[in-house]
This record gives structure tokens, sequence and C-alpha cells, in this order.
């Protein structure tokens, strides 16, 4: 048993780790130290074994035999993998959150989409793209289905940065959520749920080259 305390320290440290992962401050592959991160968050190894067990289960690390913990890779198949589960489990997600959505729903949908349209860095655009998706499948009424969700985006996000980093950013409008959101508009979910499929397929295409 963790004490609270400790848990805390385990939530700042995984916190910490996951946004280095994500963003590309720690590279696929980058060794992660017990003793090293320990000593940064001035704790015990305890937490950190934890904080590594978390960020595992989040697929951000991998623990090597005889090389230790590591980011988790960010390849072909890592991309692949993470485009076939979204697109598997987001749509089942939008098939029951779809008949859901109240007005109050889609005008947050609406505001994740205006603000991904007005973001001007690559960050901003993230923050309002994971708002979106979220948004989009909030009302399903599935607590393990969305806590899945919440994974695969930090995934997805991983990706988004990669490509950033890799072919560059610029501000644009994205026209796939527009026209998710004009299928919730019109409750045409079968349209929505189609569109959500190609837009997943697309981000996967787009990742390839860069993995």
């Amino acid at each position: 048993m963790i004490a609270a305390d400790n848990m805390t320290t385990v939530a700042r440290i995984a916190d910490s780790i996951a946004e280095r992962i994500i963003s590309g401050a720690l590279e696929p592959g980058a060794p992660l130290r017990q003793d090293h991160v320990a000593r940064e968050f001035n704790s015990s190894h305890v937490p950190v074994r934890e904080a590594f067990r978390q960020l595992q289960a989040q697929h951000l690390v991998v623990a090597v035999p005889r090389r230790g913990v590591r980011v988790a890779p960010l390849d072909t198949r890592s991309v692949k993998e993470i485009a076939e589960m979204r697109a598997a489990l987001e749509v089942v997600a939008l098939r029951h959150s779809g008949p859901r959505l109240t007005t109050a729903h889609l005008a947050r949908i609406e505001l994740a989409l205006i603000e991904g349209d007005n973001a001007k860095t690559i960050e901003e655009f993230e923050m309002a793209n994971r708002a979106f998706h979220q948004a989009l499948v909030a009302p399903c009424g599935m607590p393990r289905l969305l806590a899945s969700l919440d994974g695969l985006q930090l995934a997805n996000s991983r990706l988004v940065f990669a490509m950033a980093r890799s072919v560059g950013w610029r501000p644009r409008s994205n026209q796939d959520h527009r026209l998710i959101l004009q299928a919730l508009r019109t409750r045409n979910i079968d349209q929505a749920c189609n569109l959500l499929t190609r837009h997943i397929q697309t981000i996967e295409r787009l990742a390839l080259p860069a993995s």
C-alpha cells in the first residue's frame, strides 16, 4: 500500500514524464533511470517505480530486459496499432454518444473546433484537438471505454507532435472536424462515424512516413 503523500508524488512524476514523452522532449528509446528520476523529484525509488508502472500501462514507456525502462518506440507498427484501436473504439463510443448529444454538448464540440481553427501553435492546436475528440464521446456512458480512449489520445498526441517536428505545422482549419459536427447536428450518426473513421485513418497515413 502506497501512502497518500507518495501517491501525490507518483502522479507528479508520471505526469511530468508523460508530458516530456508526448512533446518529444524525451525521444523514443531514451533511457529512464530510477535514481536520476528520484533525485530530480527529491523522492525515494518507491513512487518512481509506481510512476513507471503507470507510464507502462499508458504504453508511453517499456521495460526492456537488462536495459531497464525506456521511452516506448513510435514506429510503423505502433502508429498502425494506435490508429486501428482509435478507429474501432472511438467509433463505438460515438455510436453510443451521438443519440445523447444535447445542444450544450454540441456547443462544446463546436467550441473545441473553433479553438482548433484559431490555434497559433501546435500545442494550442493539439489541446483543442483532444478537447474536440473527448467532447464527441463524453456522453457515451461507458467509463471503461472512455478511460481507454484517454490513453489512446495521449498516444495520438505523440504522433501529432512527431509529425510537426518532421514536416512542420501551420495554422489551418480542420475540415474533417467540421463535417463530423455537421453530421451530428443533423443526427446522421452513421455518417458521423464514417467521417470519424476516415479522419483517424488519415492521421495514420500522414504519420507513417515520419515513423
